[in-house]
């Protein structure tokens, strides 16, 4: 009953780097930045995407990771553009990335529903609750390994974005040993290789 993922794994293999003990606490999407900025974690590997906005509420590390939101949707709708998406039903998890960036493409009076997770995204895209959802291309990864080949397909990219480790601002001496573990394990390999252990896939160029 651990938590456990590519974010859980570099969060260990943080916590070892800097020499102390991991207690992983698991987070939601919306309750990420309170939860660090309350004390409630020292330290978020939660694929918190780096946006000007959150920059203003947390210091961010060099990225770790970086993820492609894609619309995900039936084999075969209509949907080829974002101005399809005016008579479809899309889901999206709640105060993510793909909430703002499926709410900014999306024409006026698209019915888009908001669930607490990419979980239950997911769940409602299966048993036919929305007809697409914007997802990071792992979750329309997992999705397509649940159900028939050809089910769904990826209709278009939203967005590519990086992800950083957050830290609470003013943080500069922990920022600065973040971004040495960043670079170092990014240099030897070490985040690939647990990229791929996870998303099967090799580690996104990250600028």
């Amino acid at each position: 009953n651990q938590p456990d993922g590519y974010d859980a794994d570099v969060a260990k293999l943080l916590a070892k780097d800097l020499g102390v003990k991991a207690n992983i606490v698991p987070v939601t999407g919306p309750n990420r930045i309170p939860f660090l900025l309350t004390n409630k974690v020292d330290v978020l590997v939660a694929s918190l995407a780096i946006t000007p906005e959150r920059s203003k509420q947390v210091q961010f590390s060099q990225p770790y990771a970086a993820a492609t939101i894609v619309l995900y949707g039936k084999t075969g709708a209509n949907i080829k553009s974002a101005a399809d998406l005016k008579t479809a039903r899309v889901g999206v998890a709640r105060a993510s990335t793909q909430d703002v960036a499926v709410t900014k493409a999306a024409p006026e009076g698209t019915e888009i529903r908001r669930f607490d997770d990419d979980a239950s995204a997911m769940q409602a895209l299966i048993s036919g609750q929305v007809d697409a959802i914007g997802c990071s291309v792992t979750v329309a990864a997992q999705i397509a390994k649940r159900v028939p080949a050809n089910t769904f397909e990826n209709k278009f990219n939203l967005l590519q974005q990086a992800m950083g480790i957050a830290l609470r601002p003013g943080q500069d001496e922990l920022t600065k040993a973040v971004n040495d573990f960043v670079a170092r394990n990014t240099a030897n390999g070490e985040l690939n290789k647990l990229y791929q252990k996870w998303l099967g896939a090799d580690l996104p160029k990250l600028q």
